[in-house]
């Protein structure tokens, strides 16, 4: 594959999510001097992150979405300045899992980073959140046990995502994951499934990747290498 060479930026890894190391020491500030254009979630997991076009929105449980301060902190966040390397057409209903296959069959390699951004008309769009957590803090998998669910019909939005090969796996979440952005920028979620009518699908491939690890004595005490680590991913993501 020749492409120029492309960072990400990442600060900590799923593994520490897992093991309940909810609090970081990045700021959104921080974020967005790094990208324009990313995913992940807020101290005590309060609500799910979305980066776009440079600005942070909060997704809340009950499916509402607000602007992110500066100040807020995030214990797991994969960021990236956005660039169309590649851009296809959706003419037709696609469901979820017949989008990420047809992206799959144009890029040529899955052992690059890349950042999918779908914008267009979505005939259902499912998505979830969690509440706030509270000290001592739980395991993500056993939070999101608990998850409340919301669905958008007939929406127009935006599907924040990043596609991350298998190897990375502890690092962050292998395959795809996705949060949704409404278009009046009021509601969205982490995604769990969509039928998309007629959109348009960007995709920026990342040949690097900067990581950031927290400076917190909760994640130097964290377990990351547990040995139910694919079925943790699993349960927190599916």
């Amino acid at each position: 594959m020749e492409t120029a060479r492309h960072t990400f930026h990442q600060t900590s890894v799923i593994a520490a999510l897992l093991d309940g190391v909810l609090d970081g020491d990045t700021t959104v500030g921080s974020l967005r001097e790094r990208g324009d254009f990313g995913l992940g979630t807020f101290d005590a997991l309060d609500g799910e992150m979305v980066l776009l076009d440079g600005t942070c929105f909060r997704l809340r449980e009950d499916g509402s979405a607000e602007e992110a301060t500066d100040a807020a902190r995030t214990p797991f966040a994969v960021v990236t300045r956005f660039v169309a390397h590649r851009e296809l057409e959706v003419t037709a209903p696609t469901t979820r899992a017949e989008l990420t296959a047809r992206i799959d069959a144009t890029l040529g390699s899955t052992n690059y980073l890349y950042a999918v951004r779908v914008d267009g008309t979505f005939s259902r769009v499912r998505v979830r959140a969690v509440a706030a957590q509270q000290h001592p803090y739980p395991r993500l998998d056993e939070v999101t046990e608990h998850e409340s669910i919301a669905e958008f019909a007939d929406a127009e939005g935006t599907v924040v995502g990043f596609r991350t090969p298998a190897f990375e796996r502890g690092v962050s979440v292998p395959g795809y994951h996705a949060h949704f952005l409404g278009a009046d920028r009021t509601g969205g979620g982490h995604i769990q499934d969509y039928v998309l009518e007629r959109g348009r699908v960007a995709v920026c491939i990342g040949t690097d990747l900067h990581l950031e690890l927290p400076r917190t004595a909760a994640f130097a005490g964290a377990d990351l290498d547990p040995v139910d680590l694919d079925s943790r991913v699993t349960a927190a993501e599916s």
